[in-house]
């Protein structure tokens, strides 16, 4: 099967790296404030004359008022039809650079450059592409594949660590839905002592496949979304609580433990591996505290969720470690059930 995404892995980056981007009437190379100071230095000067655009970061501000500021620079600037946009950012510019491209002047094309482990191992590949409204993660959005990937792994050296603890979810995630032998080793040592720069390629290549067989999600993509349904809705239900917020891949750990719970319950996951996949993850993320005034709150986050059919919640859910179906539909009752399973940890 020929893969739908084109992944170029970077070992250094040089005027080569950047050649195919000189065919287009307008650049513009889209930043926040984090990619403009440690990234763009980097690739400056060996891009093509270009508009530099820069947003605010942070996952409050990949909204529509966002958007209207990309798409009024790439106006005033002219970009007509055969312009071309550079994403150099993590998941949010990724997300939302791609969803501009896509819908200015109908489409044009975009590259991504992603900068975070989490949009190296994840975000960037697939074509998800959106924007948040209200809190409602990715709730405007298209499916459209970027014309190149450019994984440059150094990137990740330049992060904090929080970053590459939330980016690192995404490898368990992949891990845990495809590939159990590498569960084993990942799982064998701290975050510390990871390998990251070796591991981006392994869960690129495990997203690849899933993707590639199913662009749209009308089915084993779906897969992907282990950890996602409680995630996202505990992601966004705390995103402006002042003190409270928390990063992606910190809220999808969470989910995964909910999840992998609920595996147990419906879908055959054992209790020794429930216990292996908690304890894993307990270790690397520690434990977010949730209350129980929360609870009510994240079952209206639930029911936007984009996989329910009408009023009933979909899961993708585990049969064992390094298997995962999808299309589960599970009461609020057993997913509230599932949430306190992990606040009585």
């Amino acid at each position: 099967m020929m893969s739908i995404n084109k992944v170029t892995f970077l070992e250094s980056v040089d005027a080569s790296t950047f050649e195919d981007l000189k065919g287009y009437t307008n650049l513009g190379v889209i930043v926040d404030e984090n990619t403009k100071r440690d990234c763009y230095p980097i690739v400056k000067e060996f891009l093509p004359n270009h508009l530099l655009i820069e947003i605010e970061s942070g996952e409050e501000n990949k909204t529509l008022m966002t958007c209207q500021h990309i798409w009024q620079e790439l106006t005033d600037a002219g970009f007509d039809r055969k312009a071309a946009v550079l994403d150099l950012g993590g998941g949010v510019i990724g997300d939302m650079g791609g969803f501009c491209a896509s819908t200015y002047k109908r489409g044009i094309d975009f590259w991504q450059m992603p900068t975070t482990l989490l949009s190296q191992v994840d975000a960037s590949v697939g074509g998800k592409l959106g924007i948040d409204f209200g809190k409602l993660k990715n709730h405007i959005g298209v499916f459209r594949v970027p014309n190149n990937v450019l994984i440059y792994p150094k990137f990740i050296q330049s992060l904090p660590a929080n970053e590459l603890r939330s980016g690192f979810a995404e490898v368990i995630k992949h891990c845990l839905i495809q590939d159990a032998e590498h569960w084993k080793t990942v799982s064998s040592k701290p975050l510390s002592d990871q390998d990251l720069e070796a591991i981006i390629p392994h869960s690129i290549n495990i997203k690849d496949k899933v993707v590639t067989s199913d662009p749209t999600e009308k089915g084993l993509r779906k897969i992907l979304n282990f950890g996602h349904t409680i995630g996202h809705a505990i992601e966004s239900y705390l995103l402006d609580i002042p003190g409270r917020k928390l990063l992606h891949g910190e809220a999808i750990a969470v989910g995964m433990i909910a999840e992998a719970w609920l595996s147990t319950k419906f879908t055959g996951l054992s209790d020794e591996e429930l216990k292996d996949i908690q304890k894993y993850i307990l270790s690397v993320y520690g434990k977010v505290e949730l209350l129980e005034s929360d609870l009510e709150h994240l079952y209206a986050y639930l029911l936007q969720d984009k996989k329910n059919t009408g009023k009933k919640l979909s899961h993708s859910l585990l049969t064992k470690i390094g298997e995962c179906t999808y299309d589960q539909f599970i009461e609020w009752e057993d997913i509230e059930k599932s949430i306190r399973y992990y606040m009585s940890l």
